[in-house]
């Protein structure tokens, strides 16, 4: 479980977190959702420790991130699987090569032992025999693929997903969707997803989380968000369904 407690972070006069307090449970995908600039890219980098909150406290099972020093803070980090919104790979390596870096980095495993985890991974994301291929033979959904692969190399207990669907058309959305979702209850993990997909929200969004202009706004289910009388919420809702419609024509 990962625990947000009264997190606040500014940057100069801008506050952009304000307070944000929030539970994130294992084998459960957690979906941040919001505006632009309402602050949900901002709470994840204080999650992962890429920004230091002004305060509040981040906690990995009790363990308190936000206090550790960075050698202190390893131990959690090797933990930590992360899908970038662009993928991330590295253009110079082979899809072999990309879901190692993380192997090599962070362990001293023999490198059959590596081999035989980035066999596997890549059959668990139906990429099996892909190795040596480069990131430019692949498409945008095989890319984000490989970084799912590339996330769970470790066997990490706890997956971050910026904006997974970015760039991708509908139907392989969905896919990546649902690879996330299985991949979570099959390993147990806690995983948060940002993103702005109402059908990700819809369709994958056990525990929603929805901020406006910094604060905690809403949290529920996908089954109570389309009840709710947030006014706020359905606002967001009603304008990324139209937006979502209007790309599709």
């Amino acid at each position: 479980m990962i625990t947000v407690e009264n997190i606040h972070k500014s940057f100069g006069d801008n506050q952009v977190l304000k307070g944000i307090s929030a539970e994130f449970k294992p084998g459960t995908t957690s979906l941040i959702i919001g505006g632009s600039g309402s602050g949900k890219t901002t709470l994840l980098k204080c999650m992962v420790g890429l920004h230091e909150p002004t305060e509040g406290t981040v906690e990995y099972n009790n363990r308190n991130f936000t206090t550790m020093n960075f050698e202190e803070r390893i131990a959690i980090r090797k933990e930590i699987g992360m899908l970038f919104q662009s993928s991330a790979l590295f253009d110079s390596m082979t899809v072999e090569e990309n879901i190692m870096f993380p192997l090599n980095m962070f362990t001293e495993q023999p490198k059959k032992e590596k081999l035989e985890r980035v066999n596997l991974v890549l059959e668990r994301v139906n990429l099996a025999g892909k190795n040596k291929l480069y990131p430019s033979e692949l498409s945008g959904g095989m890319m984000k693929r490989v970084g799912i692969a590339r996330a769970i190399a470790m066997n990490p207990k706890y997956l971050f997903c910026d904006e997974p669907n970015s760039g991708l058309d509908p139907k392989t959305a969905i896919l990546i969707d649902e690879l996330i979702k299985e991949i979570t209850e099959e390993y147990d993990i806690t995983t948060i997803i940002v993103t702005h997909d109402m059908n990700s929200v819809m369709g994958i969004g056990e525990y929603i989380l929805f901020l406006h202009q910094g604060q905690k706004w809403w949290e529920g289910s996908k089954e109570e968000i389309t009840s709710t009388h947030n006014q706020e919420l359905n606002d967001f809702v009603f304008a990324t369904k139209l937006m979502e419609t209007l790309l599709k024509k």
